[in-house]
């Protein structure tokens, strides 16, 4: 497996490992740094739309992604050669990080809003509003708070400390980075169903030959499936990786288009 090796992707490979690597034994934080952030966060800056797809959180997150890029990304290398497979990986992974945080824009800008007004207009009604709306995660522990500011609606005291959690909570869901190389890889994926469609590939789990195509349909409707049925636990930026297929998808089109444009 490692002896066919293509160029990109040993290098890529190299330089995620590296990363993660020198994330473990120093004492600076890459995923703070690098992380994508929302883009009304005090800790957004537009690098990390490029240095989120080199951070990953865990060895199994890095793992899987690298992983995945092994498997497929060769093959796709030696199709198109070494700097339009970079190319594509670069693109769909700039793709995916923008995509997302457009995405995340219109998802997260209400509750900046919200915060914003409950600081002028804090009251236990509110407080309970923001929190069902903006936080639900914050419920339970929020719980008998709530409850003693319903007791206490005049407390000058609880009313500074409400405004207090609202922006704490606000900041704490902005603040949540993405990172991880999962919007190119699944760009890969896409690509290499959409270019081998017939490639029988042999699953780990369950054990089983499946073509190409069906594994790219297979993954795709669990992410959708995954977004729109999101758990309060899942932290997993299924929105990235549609965003990588669906930026991979446009690209493959194009160059079929275009036959006479070379790279």
């Amino acid at each position: 497996m490692f002896g066919n090796l293509t160029p990109t992707v040993k290098n890529l490979l190299l330089i995620n490992f590296v990363v993660y690597l020198m994330g473990s034994f120093v004492s600076i934080d890459f995923v703070d740094i690098f992380g994508l952030r929302f883009i009304l966060a005090e800790s957004f800056a537009p690098y990390q739309f490029f240095s989120y797809m080199f951070v990953h959180g865990s060895f199994f997150h890095i793992f899987g992604n690298m992983f995945a890029l092994l498997i497929f990304g060769p093959m796709l290398e030696r199709f198109w050669g070494p700097q339009k497979f970079l190319i594509f990986y670069m693109a769909t992974g700039l793709g995916a990080g923008v995509l997302y945080g457009v995405a995340d824009y219109f998802e997260k800008s209400p509750a900046k809003t919200a915060m914003m007004t409950y600081q002028s207009f804090p009251s236990p009604e509110n407080f309970n509003f923001y929190v069902n709306e903006h936080a639900e995660f914050a419920y339970k522990q929020l719980y008998d708070f709530t409850n003693e500011y319903y007791d206490n609606p005049d407390s000058e005291v609880l009313e500074q400390q409400s405004k207090a959690y609202v922006k704490q909570l606000y900041q704490t869901v902005a603040n949540i980075p993405m990172v991880g190389a999962s919007g190119a890889v699944y760009g890969i994926l896409m690509a290499f169903g959409m270019l081998f469609p017939n490639t029988v590939l042999f699953l780990l789990f369950p054990p089983i030959p499946i073509k190409a195509k069906y594994l790219v349909i297979a993954y795709g409707a669990f992410e959708i499936y995954s977004e729109l049925n999101r758990s309060p636990g899942d932290n997993v930026a299924h929105l990235a990786h549609l965003s990588g297929m669906l930026i991979a998808f446009i690209l493959i089109k194009m160059w079929q288009g275009n036959r006479n444009t070379f790279y």
